[in-house]
């Protein structure tokens, strides 16, 4: 094999090499990212709030009231994993939330506790169902002394839930709230820069106004057999009411609500949230007597850190397929098409050496020359001026000339 050969050969190679990563790129633009955007099966998250509210305080069960302490430290806790079904469409998050008066010890202090689970789709971060999956689940509580394995209680969600899609939208989503069983609006209201991240800023409202006026609080719904913790009958000295004390007086739980979440557009991850939620006793929904627990707490610093951190990640790992790659093999795939086509005119001038020479119009060098027969050197052209020859003068007189 010459040399003008291997030359074309590795000119084809080079352009096919180039034409192969225009197309990669192209995949990766597009049908790539569509597989990478999706919200990851490998979650596991402890989100931190913290904040005050006023509460009940449990040991008032057993006197002759029930006591109300204001302005005590509250902390919600959430515990996000990810079960069973969980495939390429969908993933299923078991959040276990509880709500503890931070001042008491141990289990004296625990308000409110759920583990909700719900099946999404990875794509669109909307909850979905089938015949075999409901598409969400509560547990229902159990007693510290219960050693029988947990069951749960068919819980459809609807809309978002502890997630935004990718991409996120600057407009209005249904938000699932697992304590009122129903989805409300979170409303777009502008950006906001949270740790360095631009963040989306959504409000929802559950049973509240936008002025923090109740309006439609929600009926609480127990997840205990009996509605122990929805509905409940004391005497009206245990209420704290006037008139009769031993006249028996039944309550109704209420519940409303008001959030602030900030998501990453990018990721949809939530990477800070405050809630205020307003568990209350009322004959009257709308006219509160009794307060179970009404608090606000934020995401705490080290928990929004925590989540910041996890939204870059998703935002590099997308940004890495999605513009990184494809420009980067864009780039290299247009060197290449650009170098082969330069080897290959290269090649084709070297084989028209090899068959004929007198088809290369620059002579037998690749670089060009002077060719056969070259313009006369100046000097060889310059005219010679001739010089008269002298007369001996050291002849004998008598020689003739």
């Amino acid at each position: 094999m010459n040399r003008a050969v291997a030359l074309r050969i590795a000119a084809c190679g080079i352009m096919g090499l180039g034409a192969a990563l225009l197309i990669a790129a192209l995949l990766l633009s597009t049908y790539t990212t569509g597989k990478i955007a999706k919200i990851p099966l490998n979650m596991d998250a402890t989100i931190v709030s913290d904040g005050t509210g006023n509460a009940f305080d449990p040991e008032s069960l057993n006197t002759q009231r029930f006591v109300i302490n204001d302005d005590v430290p509250i902390v919600l806790q959430q515990q996000i994993s990810v079960e069973s079904p969980s495939n390429a469409d969908v993933v299923t998050l078991q959040v276990g939330s509880t709500v503890k008066r931070s001042d008491q010890q141990q289990d004296k202090g625990l308000l409110l506790a759920m583990v909700d689970t719900v099946t999404l789709d990875r794509n669109t971060a909307l909850a979905v169902s089938s015949e075999s999956n409901p598409g969400g689940a509560v547990q229902k509580p159990r007693a510290i002394e219960d050693e029988n394995p947990p069951t749960s209680i068919a819980l459809p969600h609807e809309g978002l839930t502890y997630r935004f899609p990718f991409d996120t939208e600057k407009k209005t989503y249904p938000f699932f709230d697992p304590i009122a069983q129903k989805a409300y609006d979170a409303n777009y209201s502008g950006e906001e820069d949270v740790n360095g991240l631009t963040t989306y800023k959504f409000t929802q409202n559950v049973g509240y106004d936008n002025d923090g006026k109740l309006v439609e609080p929600v009926k609480y719904a127990s997840l205990y057999d009996d509605d122990a913790d929805a509905q409940v009958t004391a005497r009206a000295a245990l209420w704290g009411l006037e008139g009769d004390p031993e006249e028996p007086i039944t309550m109704t739980r209420y519940y409303a609500a008001q959030r602030t979440i900030w998501v990453d557009p990018v990721s949809g991850t939530i990477v800070k949230q405050t809630d205020r939620a307003n568990h209350y006793y009322a004959r009257d929904e709308l006219k509160p007597e009794v307060t179970f627990v009404d608090y606000t707490v934020t995401t705490n610093e080290e928990s929004v850190e925590s989540q910041v951190a996890a939204a870059q990640d998703e935002r590099d790992r997308v940004s890495l397929w999605s513009r990184i790659l494809p420009i980067t093999f864009t780039a290299l795939g247009l060197i290449a098409l650009v170098g082969g086509a330069l080897l290959g005119s290269f090649s084709l001038r070297a084989e028209s050496m090899l068959i004929d020479p007198g088809l290369d119009d620059t002579g037998q060098r690749f670089f060009g020359g002077r060719g056969d027969e070259g313009e006369p050197v100046p000097g060889a052209e310059a005219k010679t001026e001739k010089l008269p020859a002298q007369r001996p003068t050291d002849l004998p007189p008598d020689r003739p000339v």
